[in-house]
C-alpha cells in the first residue's frame, strides 16, 4: 500500500499546491502588484522559509559530492526558469492557451523518461497521455478561445515552460544519498531565487514594496504553496515514482487551478470544463491503478507457486 499509493499521493499534493498559485497571483495583481513582483516574492520568501527550516533542524550546511551539487543546481535553475518563461508567455497568450502549452510537460516528460530509460511508453501511460491532452483542452476552456493574432513569442515561451518543468521533474527523480529532504529543498530554492532575481524583480527587496506595501503577505502564501510544499514533497516522492509517472500525476495542477479560480475569483465554469477535469482525473488514476493490479497479480502468482 505504502509503495504504490503514498508517493503518488505526495506528488498529487505537490501538484495541487502548484495549482493554487495562479489564483494567489491574480489576487495580488488585483490589489496593484505586478506578476513579476508576486513571483519574485514567492521565491524570496520561499527561500527564507527553507533556510529557517534548515537552521531549526540542522544548524549546519551539509557536505555532498560534486555531482550532487550539480543535480541541486540544475533543479533550482529549472524551477526558476519555469516561473520566468511561464510568466513571459502570459504577456502574449490568453490564460487558457498558456495553461495548455504548459501542460505539454506531460508528454514531454514521458518522452524524456523513455529516452533516458531506452523504453517505450506502456499502454496505461499512453492512454493516460491521450486522456490528459483531451482533458486539458476542455478544462482550460481552450475550445472557446480565439487563437487569431497570437504572436510567435507566446508559443515560444509557452512551450519553453513545458520543457523547463518536464526537465525539472526529471532532475528531481535523481536520488541524492546523504542529503535530507529539507536540505534539498533549501538548495533548490536558493538556486531558483538566483534565477528569479536575475530576470524578474529583485528591487522588491529595497524599494519598500515587500514590507511597507504588504507584498510579503502574498509572498508568504506563494512561498509556502509554491516552494516549500511542492519542492519538499517532490524531493521525497519523485525518486521513488520516476519521472514518467510523475509527469502524469502532476497534471493534478490544472483541476486544482480551475477549482481555485471558480471558488475564489468566481470565474465562469462550464460543463465542458467538468468533462475535461473528469478526463484528467481518469488519466492520472489509470497508471497507478494498473500498477496496483499488476502487483497483486505478481503476489498472487508467487503465492500459488509456493
Amino acid at each position: 500500500m505504502k509503495s504504490n499509493f503514498l508517493y503518488p499521493i505526495l506528488i498529487l499534493t505537490a501538484a495541487g499546491s502548484y495549482g493554487i498559485l495562479s489564483t494567489i497571483i491574480k489576487i495580488a495583481m488585483e490589489v496593484g502588484f505586478t506578476a513579476d513582483e508576486a513571483v519574485t516574492s514567492q521565491y524570496l520568501i520561499g527561500f527564507c522559509l527553507s533556510f529557517l527550516l534548515l537552521f531549526m533542524k540542522k544548524r549546519r550546511f551539509p557536505k555532498f559530492r560534486k555531482k550532487d551539487f550539480i543535480t541541486l543546481l540544475f533543479a533550482g535553475i529549472f524551477t526558476g526558469t519555469t516561473g520566468i518563461v511561464y510568466g513571459k508567455s502570459l504577456n502574449y497568450l490568453p490564460a487558457s492557451l498558456a495553461v495548455v502549452l504548459l501542460f505539454q510537460f506531460t508528454w514531454i516528460g514521458m518522452l524524456i523518461d523513455c529516452l533516458l530509460r531506452k523504453r517505450w511508453p506502456s499502454r496505461p501511460e499512453a492512454a493516460s497521455l491521450v486522456l490528459l491532452f483531451a482533458g486539458t483542452i476542455f478544462a482550460s476552456g481552450l475550445v472557446d478561445a480565439d487563437l487569431s493574432g497570437i504572436r510567435w513569442q507566446g508559443w515560444f515561451f509557452g512551450f519553453c515552460s513545458a520543457f523547463s518543468f518536464a526537465i525539472f521533474l526529471q532532475i528531481n527523480s535523481k536520488s541524492i544519498e546523504g542529503i535530507a529532504t529539507i536540505e534539498r529543498t533549501f538548495f533548490t530554492s536558493f538556486f531558483a531565487l538566483i534565477m528569479i532575481s536575475i530576470f524578474l524583480s529583485p528591487e522588491i527587496v529595497w524599494n519598500g514594496i515587500l514590507i511597507r506595501e504588504g507584498l510579503w503577505k502574498f509572498g508568504l502564501a506563494l512561498g509556502f504553496f509554491g516552494t516549500i510544499i511542492p519542492i519538499f514533497l517532490l524531493a521525497i516522492a519523485v525518486p521513488k515514482v520516476g519521472g514518467g509517472l510523475t509527469s502524469i500525476l502532476s497534471a493534478m495542477e490544472l483541476p486544482v487551478a480551475v477549482f481555485a479560480s471558480v471558488i475564489v475569483l468566481h470565474e465562469p465554469f462550464s460543463w465542458l470544463q467538468v468533462i475535461g477535469i473528469v478526463l484528467i482525473l481518469t488519466g492520472i488514476a489509470l497508471p497507478t491503478i494498473f500498477s496496483e493490479k499488476q502487483l497483486k497479480f505478481v503476489r498472487k502468482t508467487k503465492g500459488s507457486e509456493v
